[in-house]
């Protein structure tokens, strides 16, 4: 759901019930995210990215985008935040915060959330625009049917 202004996404991810990051520690992921934003490398795409994954912990951990000239060999900030996060020892996440300068929410691509699904299943992810567009997802919602553990369980 695409949303207009910081405001919304603050009340989307401090609404109530859904237990999720308190406010502040939302504003100081934005910041972390769009601070890794201004570091990204992205020299093919000039498609910059930042995030920034809150840990169970409440430790909040950034990365970027760094392409290559050798596509796949590019890595994104979503899986970026995760190597910085586990490199720190965490291993449990409430929310990702995607931060980028096109003009509607960008979700994380399908590697990533991959990725992601390993550790956070439950994950909330918020994107950013540097416009103020926003837009929130649970990652169940983007990733229906992962490939987990669990389905490498035979009998």
């Amino acid at each position: 759901m695409v949303r207009s202004g910081l405001a919304r996404a603050r009340a989307v991810v401090s609404s109530g019930d859904r237990g999720l990051t308190s406010q502040q520690q939302l504003l100081s992921a934005r910041d972390a995210a769009f601070s890794a934003l201004r570091n990204a490398y992205a020299p093919y795409s000039s498609f910059r990215v930042g995030a920034a994954l809150v840990g169970a912990a409440g430790g909040i951990f950034a990365g970027c985008n760094v392409e290559n000239s050798v596509f796949p060999a590019g890595l994104c900030a979503e899986r970026s935040a995760l190597a910085s996060a586990i490199a720190n020892g965490e291993r449990e996440f409430s929310t990702l915060v995607v931060a980028t300068e096109a003009d509607e929410p960008t979700p994380p691509c399908g590697i990533c959330r991959q990725v992601l699904v390993e550790f956070a299943p439950s994950l909330e992810i918020v994107s950013i625009t540097a416009g103020g567009a926003s837009a929130h997802w649970r990652l169940a919602e983007l990733l229906a049917h992962p490939f987990t553990s669990a389905t490498l369980s035979h009998s």
